[in-house]
């Protein structure tokens, strides 16, 4: 008895010290780096649902001395626990070192540099941006049966290790499945779930990350604004990424980010958007109740346009803009009063340095809208980062309107450079392999953007 009691009371307190959650399963994910302005910046992190506090602490790089820490006064313990964490004072152009500290425990360091104050003061900074969409992560139990639809995720590797500004995801960066959709809480586990890739945890601390959203991880296949739980997705898409801002009154996620002198307008193409099989047109007139970004959203870019004064005005959108032969009716072309007004109001308020950004169609290309008596329009589409490949078919075969040598039919992901001299910037694309290996490139120059009057 004696030996029991003995053994008994060492194997006692090592099956309590064991039990303990260790500081690696309280963080489901992160951190990840948000929005970083010239004195705020915004990090990230998912933790346990055990996690009792957690605070960041952040330094002037070289300088430990100088550290401050900001303690998360929201709620803990839930089932999921996305935590962002805003930390303002900061001097610009400066480098900071940060980590977080969970449960009283740092959590490797990461770091991050504020912009630089240009204006006025010096030429507009040379910069490079990363971008691409269609982002599947393979989970057999839940996925279709047959051949897995998520391919080789190492190319985030590749990506952690390409200098950028940020990175700009351009939709289905998750794929719900029949699983998620219909519940908040299923919508939560698939975001939750595919965050916490390891794969993807030296991207994320890497830049700056934003994000627009698809169908994929907005709800289901081709999800409109009939999907009943759009708000508790809007809901969950601010607690998981650290845009600017989310729509306006409550609904849809449209924003603006500015780095140099780039503004890049994120829009919503799926809390307003009309079903896809709502007739194009009635009575021989564009369907006026058909609608791909809705009226308070369409009026938002409109007005943001017209104000901005940026070299190169990017607006981002899940969908393809100009493609007259994209086969799967998902390019805003299948909402024509909508699109329609969009491209006539570039034309009337003459607004130079247009070009269109998109993912969704697991393929890469460059499509070219001529225009009479201005400047061409460019849709630069960017996918798939992981999802399956979609190879063009048909009247895409060899459609007229791509920029020869800009079809890119395996996984990539894109480069966004703007270079040059005030007067002659230069917009380059890259599309580049999942190895780092350049497929494609193109440019543009400012020039080449100018409307008549402008």
């Amino acid at each position: 008895m004696r030996k029991l009691l003995l053994i008994i009371s060492f194997v006692g307190p090592m099956a309590y010290v064991t039990a303990q959650p260790s500081q690696k399963s309280k963080v489901i994910s992160g951190p990840m780096l948000g929005q970083v302005e010239l004195r705020t910046a915004t990090v990230w992190i998912e933790v346990a649902s055990s996690v009792k506090s957690v605070a960041v602490r952040y330094w002037e790089k070289n300088r430990p001395a100088s550290a401050l820490t900001r303690n998360y006064k929201g709620i803990l313990g839930a089932d999921f626990n996305p935590i962002k964490i805003e930390i303002g004072g900061l001097e610009f152009n400066t480098t900071y070192q940060y980590n977080f500290i969970v449960d009283g425990t740092p959590v490797p360091a990461a770091s991050f540099t504020t912009k630089d104050l240009w204006q006025w003061r010096k030429p507009a900074p040379d910069f490079s941006f990363l971008t691409g969409s269609c982002a599947y992560f393979n989970e057999p139990i839940f996925d279709r049966p047959g051949k897995p639809y998520g391919q080789d995720s190492s190319i985030f590797e590749t990506m952690a290790n390409t200098p950028a500004a940020f990175m700009l995801w351009l939709g289905d960066n998750w794929y719900t499945r029949e699983v998620d959709y219909m519940s908040e809480w299923g919508l939560y586990y698939r975001a939750s779930h595919d965050r916490s890739l390891p794969v993807l945890k030296n991207f994320l601390k890497a830049m700056p990350h934003y994000a627009i959203w698809d169908d994929h991880d907005y709800g289901p296949d081709d999800a409109d604004g009939s999907y009943i739980l759009k708000d508790e997705s809007r809901n969950l898409f601010s607690k998981y990424w650290c845009n600017p801002s989310y729509g306006q009154d409550g609904k849809g996620t449209y924003t603006q980010i500015s780095y140099s002198d780039v503004d890049i307008f994120m829009t919503d193409d799926r809390y307003f958007r009309s079903s896809d099989e709502l007739l194009d047109t009635v009575d021989g007139k564009p369907n006026a109740n058909k609608h791909f970004l809705g009226t308070t959203q369409l009026h938002w870019l409109e007005n943001a346009l017209a104000t901005s004064g940026a070299t190169f005005k990017i607006i981002v959108i899940g969908s393809q803009v100009l493609n007259h032969l994209n086969r799967i009716a998902e390019s805003m072309r299948y909402f024509p009063a909508e699109f329609n007004e969009l491209i006539s109001f570039l034309d009337r308020q003459k607004i130079s340095g247009v070009i269109f950004l998109t993912g969704d169609r697991h393929h890469s290309e460059i499509v070219k809208e001529e225009r009479s008596g201005n400047y061409p329009l460019y849709d630069i589409t960017s996918s798939p980062l992981t999802s399956g490949i979609s190879r063009v078919s048909g009247n895409e075969l060899n459609n007229p309107a791509r920029i020869p040598g800009t079809l890119v039919e395996q996984q990539n992901f894109s480069r966004l450079s703007v270079t040059g001299k005030k007067g002659e910037r230069k917009l380059t694309v890259e599309f580049i392999s999942l190895k780092g290996e350049k497929l494609s490139s193109w440019a543009i120059e400012e020039k080449e953007l100018k409307s008549n009057s402008k």
